[in-house]
């Protein structure tokens, strides 16, 4: 069964803690409707109503309440919200209402989105309801929305192989935690997991385990381990000189995202680049930097491969 992001292991309620997310442009499109006599509506065209104009209201009335969201519902997050529209179209018996939300945070605006369209639908409500008692509202629901994980359509799935790169862990000193999790996020994210190997830290092992991987055409190869400045970090050295292309805004953005968190991660020297037609990335061996690297390679890195088979940017 999927988990509850709002709750916590013992059942009991709880805000998302999104401090460690970086702040991208979000979307959210929801829409609904409030049905009304024809009569009604054609009062309300003629802003022949004794209350005044009614849309102008209703939609000032939904702006408003898109900024107060997070005083309405508990457990959502107080976003600066960079801009609001809401649309009216009237029809034969009903008005639809159409609001966008747009931010550059952390979190999505899909409750924003519906809290503008539900206000704005009471708003109307409010100032038709003497001269109708029959209107109803209904049909309130996410149209759409962008940005976050949520936001890159790509349905692609790479071919995925993981190695640890660890003396400890090839020497049954150490458990594998940091390779463990990789595994488990990429194929939770659909991927085929087609490798996991360790291997001590060791240039030959490393090129040969990575070579045999290019070579069976796996298209994402993730090693994890060796790229701090210790005598015996040595993957990034060994990788390096085999990538034909390198990848640079992966480095910079898994670079962003450790050093948000914590200040030692300006000492990683994680690499991306390609082998072939296989996508490698050496990431450090913590498990802080396997969870990270989840957080922010997954979905967005898979359209990389879509490209790279020729079909271009979406």
């Amino acid at each position: 069964m999927p988990e509850f992001s709002h709750l916590d292991e013992d059942g009991n309620v709880k805000m998302v803690d999104i401090s460690m997310k970086p702040g991208t442009m979000r979307t959210a499109r929801a829409s609904g409707y409030i049905t009304m006599k024809p009569e009604t509506l054609l009062l309300l065209k003629e802003n022949d109503l004794p209350k005044g104009n009614v849309l102008v209201t209703a939609k000032i009335a939904g702006i408003q309440a898109a900024k107060r969201t997070s005083g309405l519902v508990p457990l959502c997050h107080q976003l600066n919200l960079a801009w609001i529209d809401i649309d009216f179209t009237l029809e034969a018996d009903r008005i639809a209402i159409a609001a966008t939300v747009k931010t550059k945070e952390a979190t999505g605006v899909e409750m924003e989105a519906l809290t503008a369209v539900t206000v704005a639908a009471l708003t109307v409500y409010d100032m038709c309801k003497a001269v109708d008692k029959s209107m109803e509202i209904g049909g309130v629901k996410l149209e759409m929305k962008t940005g976050g994980k949520s936001g890159v359509s790509t349905v692609y799935r790479p071919r995925t192989a993981i190695l640890v790169v660890s003396d400890s862990i090839a020497a049954g000193r150490s458990v594998d935690k940091s390779g463990q999790i990789l595994r488990e996020g990429f194929e939770q994210a659909g991927c085929p997991v087609e490798g996991c190997r360790i291997v001590a830290d060791e240039p030959a092992d490393i090129a040969a385990v990575v070579e045999e991987w290019v070579r069976e055409e796996l298209e994402l190869v993730i090693t994890c381990g060796g790229t701090g400045l210790g005598p015996r970090d040595v993957t990034v050295e060994t990788l390096l000189p085999k990538f034909t292309r390198r990848l640079p805004g992966v480095e910079q953005a898994l670079f962003q995202w450790g050093q948000g968190k914590i200040k030692t991660a300006m000492l990683s020297r994680l690499a991306a680049g390609t082998i072939g037609a296989s996508v490698v990335i050496c990431l450090p061996g913590s498990v802080g930097a396997a969870k990270d690297a989840l957080e922010v390679l997954v979905p967005v890195l898979f359209h990389a491969f879509e490209m790279m088979q020729g079909e271009g940017h979406k």
